[in-house]
Order: structure tokens, then sequence, then C-alpha cells
């Protein structure tokens, strides 16, 4: 008996000094739960995609090709897991069901692309426009404000058609300056009633390093010397080209738009989205800080600067 009471009592001990282990390793406050209350009443709270990667029917409804068909389709090597944005999320059966998954969390915005060869399938107003691709869009921003929620539409998201890559490069030609300019118009006259927030480009820094000084994304392109077996380019000039007419083209969207179809300077919002990526120098000569300061100036102020807002 007395044995059998030691063990008793030492697995009581055992177990009261575990449950006290335990309640000092609890934090001292629990983490606090985030609600809307924490933001101002304007915080706009949503969600984004972009239309290669979400919207599928790639090859139907009038869509023409983009340079990311061609680029997955062609050198499937040259994506992580071989694969393309053909069906996606397949969000262009399927936006009905996401608009009411939005609604549902509570969503005010939703921030999508437009595909430009989803529009205009040859790139250009004078390769005629596709109703469907309109009418699509049409559909989708009606689905969202019936539910309450406006949409952010960004104009370009990387997706250059095909058509105008094969006759001048695209972004690499000036000419796709004044074929942006045409395709902006469309999308303010057909959408522009409804949408008050327009994003002209999305990370014009990320669109030009990878697809042009790198070549990790299409169109593949970077100098022979780089180790990235890409498919041709110059990563010492052409990066400076692209960023060149990327500028260019947001500032003749902007002052379109502030020209024709802005009524009101508060009623609408215009942006051009960059990003810059967070460079941390090693902690050691100062000489190491200048690179990195360099680094960040390159991504924020050469895309920046020369924005009209």
């Amino acid at each position: 008996m007395g044995f059998k009471d030691n063990t008793f009592l030492l697995g009581f001990l055992f177990l009261i000094f575990v449950i006290v282990s335990g309640a000092t390793n609890e934090p001292s406050s629990p983490i606090p739960i985030i609600r809307r209350s924490n933001f101002s009443k304007d915080f706009v709270f949503g969600s984004s995609s972009a239309a290669y990667q979400y919207e599928g029917a790639a090859f139907k409804y009038g869509r023409g090709p983009s340079i990311w068909d061609t680029y997955t389709h062609k050198h499937p090597e040259r994506i992580t897991d071989g694969k393309n944005g053909d069906v996606a999320v397949d969000q262009y059966h399927r936006y009905k069901e996401d608009v009411v998954i939005m609604n549902r969390i509570g969503f005010d915005a939703y921030r999508f692309s437009i595909s430009w060869s989803r529009v205009l399938p040859k790139g250009k107003l004078s390769g005629g426009v596709n109703k469907e691709g309109i009418d699509y869009y049409n559909r989708l921003i009606n689905e969202l404000l019936s539910k309450g929620i406006q949409s952010y539409v960004t104009i370009f998201h990387w997706d250059v058609p095909q058509a105008l890559e094969d006759e001048y490069q695209g972004f690499l030609g000036h000419q796709i300056i004044n074929d942006y300019l045409d395709f902006a118009d469309l999308c303010f006259k057909e959408f522009g009633d409804r949408v008050k927030h327009w994003i002209t480009f999305n990370e014009q820094y990320v669109f030009t390093i990878n697809g042009y000084a790198t070549g990790a994304f299409a169109p593949g392109r970077c100098s022979s010397w780089q180790p990235f077996n890409c498919l041709g380019g110059d990563s010492g000039t052409e990066p400076y080209r692209v960023g060149h007419h990327l500028i260019l083209a947001h500032a003749t969207a902007v002052k379109l738009y502030k020209s024709k179809y802005q009524l009101a300077p508060a009623t609408r919002s215009f942006r051009c989205r960059a990003r810059s990526t967070k460079c941390t120098p090693p902690p050691s000569p100062s000489s190491v800080i200048a690179p990195s300061f360099i680094s960040v100036r390159r991504q924020l102020v050469h895309c920046r600067s020369p924005l009209p807002s």
C-alpha cells in the first residue's frame, strides 16, 4: 500500500507541476483580436487578383493570346510547376460564387485586372473590340455592385497581347504608348460609369526587372551572359527602355482620364501601383549601405518621381 500511495502522490505532484509550468509559459496577455473598429471608418478591406492568374477561359469567347499564354505553353520548364493559366481558378465562369464569398467575408472592394487581349484580341482598336470580353467585365462589375463591393480596376497586370509582342516587341517599342492609351480609353468608356478607382500599372518594377533583366517572367528576356538561359535580350538597356515607356504610358492615360472622364477631382482615385523590395545591408563596412540605398532608390524614385498625381 505504501508503494502505491507514494506512486499516486508522485504522479499527482507531477501533474500539478505540468499545469503550473504550462501556465507560466502562457503569454501574459492574449493576442488582441483585430476588428474593423480598430481601423478608421474609411479604411477599405478587400481582396485582389490578376486576370491571367484567375480568369481562365484563356482561349475562349474571343480572347486573344497574351505573352503569358505563349511563355507558359512554349516554355513550361521556366514555370515552377510547369502549369499555365488556361483554366486557373476559372473566375470567368465562377465569378458569381467568388462575389458571394467576398460578400460573406465582408469585403468592401475587389481589385482585379482587365485582360488586354480579352477586350482587344489583337491589342489594337483597329484589330476590333471583343464584345464578349466587354460583357464579361460588365457582368463582374455589376455583380460586385449588387453586393455593395467597389471595383478597383488594374488596367495592365503584365499581360501584353501577343500580337503587339510580335509586331514591335511590346513595351520595348514606343508604339505601345498609343496602343495602351487606346486600351485605357476603352476601359474608361465602357466601365467608368461604375468604376471609381483605377490602377494604370501593377508593379512596373517587377514587370521590368523580371521580364527584361533576369528573364524570370514573360517575355523571358535578359543578356546572354546571365546564367538564366533567357530567350534573348539585353539586361543593360532593355529594362530602361521598358521602364521609360511604362512611365509615358501612365502619364498619357492619366492626362486622358482627367481631361475626358473625370468630372470632379474628389470622385475618382488614380494610382500607379509600385512595389519596393526591402534591402538590408550586412552590419559591416559603411560602404555596403550605398548599394542598398541605390537599389531602393532605383525601385521607387525612377518609377514614381516622374509620375503625375
